[in-house]
């Protein structure tokens, strides 16, 4: 037992010596590393070095009292936090004066040196962020609860501190664990603490929260917030939207909304991410830049910059969706049967792409609505029932429906679906309605392909169109450009491929033909009964054969041919606005009418209202003669009617072409006070007083009076005035100089060659 009780007492002896031997070093090291630093007579590298190794001691130290102390520095000796508590003294004489002292004046001279530029200067603008930093860093040396170690010393040593004769190998191995020991131990040594600046912070304060206010720094939060989402959302195809249906055969698009513009990312991470942003301004401001919250302006509080941010992400959320969908187009098919495919697939309610489309749409649209809780909705209802309200189902409605920061976008697509919560439900436009409407357009389509004639159906269809027939197919069509309408113009991209373009290109694969086949009708009836009666023939053809006034009448009176033709066969594609004829827009189904038919429908027009309005060919106007420098005479005799004018008082004769009289004809003769009488022109036959308005210069003076001018040979010129009663007068009829009948009525592919032909294509 006594040995026992030996070994147990020499092994303590043993440790005590080895522990007495190893504290007395590490008391002695320390003190040693701690006058060294206090020393100012050795050289600045020197000092650093040795509050560097008095630093490790420290932390060496402080570890030791954390985690407990080497076997071989305890049996009872151990001396740790007494060691600490009486080395920091020297160690806080040292740093403050190595350390805190230098880097709070070099902090203080960047700032004032910041506070100094010009209001406009770039450079302000430039170094705002660093300069933030340097202000943070420097009120932590005033403010130990707010102490940030590794922020500290990554701030000072990007901001280059430095010091006079000291090497830059040594600045960058011991600055950086010196600058962040020492913010590490300030808020336990609250003394160490620098005074603080009022003025300068104050300042800079000021600075930097007008650039926060700025709105590029908002932009920046912002597209730091989507550059973080993004790494995680794929871009969404049409192909994930419509699920396990096919939209290709129906519409396509090469463009995709972005993933970060999703309910997925809003819901799982993007309006955290706001969250944070806003809590990281919140310590912006209500620390760094601001002693108290209300000192900061609104504009730049965290409240508004997160309903700034959240405002901005919805509004691309929405217009990211919007782009895409408008962006939406239908597939072209060629041939009858391929259409009603399209139709079929787009109107079964379980294999729709268009129904997957807006339902995902729909589920979209839907991001970021807060509806009221289910209590409060009967709390309110109670409340409408105890105050005798009857109408108590609108009160829960109206309290259930949420409010989404979209709903003023999706709102026609929403009211469209039959999604009350984007907007009223209650309109007439839906799209099970219209998806009905489009079944009924396929079966009749259906008929006509099983018909014994499918080409027969096909026109008698068409002819119903051309001539102004409602039916079905046109209910349709018309309910479909409703929609579109209803959209608005922000959706008509959409509207028209989607509502519009569908019926419209079945339209056309039945009105194609039909139209084909008018062309060749109207080719037949009139165009080429026209050419037969008028080619080569004056005013069409510049010959001396004359085009026959009463069977051109034929064709250009009210009840004549071209105007018949019309009524019987396009009264559903043209309407009269005045006196002109339009395409009916409404009626025209996809189909394009050649504009060089339209301008000579409406050229024949303006002569018909001029010269036969009373069915035959007839005008009435007036001329009077005007003095003419060295001219004693003119004589112009139009149909055996006669105007001589020897200078003497001007009066105005009236005149009609064709005379009833029919002696036809028309010259003009003058006499110089050189020369006796002289003809300038004579013509013979029907249209000869156009012929001689066509060499005349015209000159409009109102809108029932011209001045004619004719240039005689010797110089002089033949003046007269006109004055008609509707529109040009016979003037009107020079348009028909050179003018030949289009041979199309509409343009189609087959007509391609009839239209350069006719020059049609201008």
């Amino acid at each position: 037992m006594l040995a026992i009780c030996a070994c147990v007492l020499a092994v303590w002896v043993a440790g005590m010596m080895t522990s007495f031997f190893a504290n007395r070093a590490l008391i002695q090291e320390t003190a040693i590393q701690a006058t060294r630093a206090r020393d100012i007579r050795l050289p600045l590298s020197e000092q650093l070095a040795a509050l560097h190794t008095l630093q490790s001691q420290l932390e060496r130290l402080q570890y030791r009292i954390r985690h407990g102390a080497p076997w071989y520095q305890r049996f009872g000796l151990e001396r740790n936090a007494h060691l600490l508590s009486a080395a920091f003294p020297g160690y806080a004489q040292a740093a403050n004066r190595l350390v805190r002292d230098v880097a709070a004046a070099y902090l203080q001279q960047q700032l004032n040196a910041f506070v100094a530029l010009p209001p406009n200067s770039p450079q302000r603008t430039a170094t705002g962020e660093q300069r933030y930093k340097q202000l943070k860093a420097l009120l932590m040396m005033s403010r130990p609860e707010k102490s940030d170690a590794a922020f500290f010393s990554t701030t000072l040593m990007a901001e280059h501190l430095r010091y006079a004769a000291v090497p830059e190998g040594t600045r960058q191995s011991v600055l950086p664990s010196l600058l962040t020991f020492w913010m590490a131990n300030l808020p336990e040594h609250p003394q160490w603490k620098i005074a603080p600046q009022p003025q300068l912070t104050g300042a800079v304060r000021k600075i930097l929260l007008r650039q926060i206010g700025v709105r590029n720094a908002e932009n920046t939060l912002y597209q730091n917030v989507l550059k973080q989402v993004s790494r995680n959302y794929a871009d969404i195809t049409l192909a994930d939207m419509t699920g396990d249906t096919l939209a290709d055969p129906l519409f396509s698009t090469e463009q995709t909304v972005p993933g970060m513009f999703t309910r997925q990312a809003w819901e799982g991470q993007v309006k955290e991410a706001i969250e944070q942003v806003v809590t990281a301004r919140r310590e912006e401001i209500d620390w760094v830049l601001s002693d108290r919250r209300q000192d900061a302006s609104a504009d730049i509080s965290p409240e508004v910059l997160r309903a700034r941010l959240t405002t901005r992400y919805f509004t691309d959320f929405a217009g990211s969706w919007q782009a895409f969908l408008n962006s939406i187009r239908w597939k072209k098919e060629d041939s009858l049967s391929g259409v009603l495919d399209q139709l079929t697939l787009m109107a079964d309610a379980r294999q729709s792409p268009l129904i997957a489309l807006t339902d995902t749409v729909a589920w979209q649209a839907a991001t970021g609505r807060e509806s009221a809780g289910l209590s409060d909705s009967l709390v309110k209802s109670a409340k409408a029932l105890f105050n005798g309200k009857e109408n108590t189902s609108h009160v829960v409605r109206k309290d259930e429906t949420p409010a989404g920061p979209m709903d003023k976008t999706f709102a026609p697509l929403l009211r469209l679906i039959g999604d009350t919560t984007g907007g009223r439900g209650d309109t007439q436009l839906s799209l099970q309605t219209w998806l009905t409407r489009v079944t009924r357009v396929r079966l009749k389509l259906q008929q006509v392909i099983n018909a014994p004639d499918p080409q027969e159906m096909t026109q008698q269809l068409a002819q119903t169109v051309f001539q102004g027939k409602t039916v079905d197919l046109t209910d349709t069509r018309d309910y479909g450009r409703l929609i579109a309408a209803s959209l608005g113009e922000e959706w008509s991209g959409f509207g028209q491929s989607l509502f519009v373009s569908p019926v419209e290109q079945a339209w056309r694969q039945v009105l194609t033909p039909a139209a084909d086949s008018l062309n060749r009708q109207w080719q037949r009836a009139i165009v080429n009964l026209w050419e037969q009666d008028f080619a080569g023939r004056y005013p069409f053809k510049d010959t001396a054969n004359d085009a026959s006034l009463p069977l051109l009448a034929q064709y250009l009176r009210d009840d004549g041919r071209i105007n018949q033709f019309i009524a019987t066969n396009l009264t559903g594609m043209l309407k009269r606005e005045g006196r002109y004829w339009v395409a009916d827009t409404m009626n025209t189904q996809g189909l394009a009418i050649n504009p060089a038919f339209l301008r000579a429908l409406n050229r024949l027009r303006d002569v018909a209202d001029t010269a036969f309005a009373s069915g035959d060919a007839g005008v009435h106007f007036e001329l009077m003669a005007k003095p003419a420098r060295d001219v004693m005479k003119t004589h112009l005799v139009i149909d055996g009617q006669q105007l001589e004018y020897f200078n003497q008082k001007e009066r105005w004769q009236r005149f009609s072409w064709p005379h009833e009289q029919w002696q036809p004809g028309a010259s003009l003769s003058w006499t110089s006070t050189q020369n006796m009488e002289r003809i300038l022109a004579d013509f013979r036959g029907s249209w000869s007083f156009i012929r001689l308005l066509e060499q005349a210069q015209v000159t409009q003076l109102d809108s029932s009076s011209f001045k004619l001018q004719w240039q005689a040979p010797d110089g002089l010129p033949l003046h007269y005035l006109m004055r008609v009663e509707q529109g040009k007068g016979p003037l009107a009829l020079l348009t028909l100089k050179n003018f030949r009948l289009p041979g199309q009525l509409f343009l189609t592919e087959k007509g391609a060659a009839d239209r350069r032909e006719y020059g049609e294509d201008e």
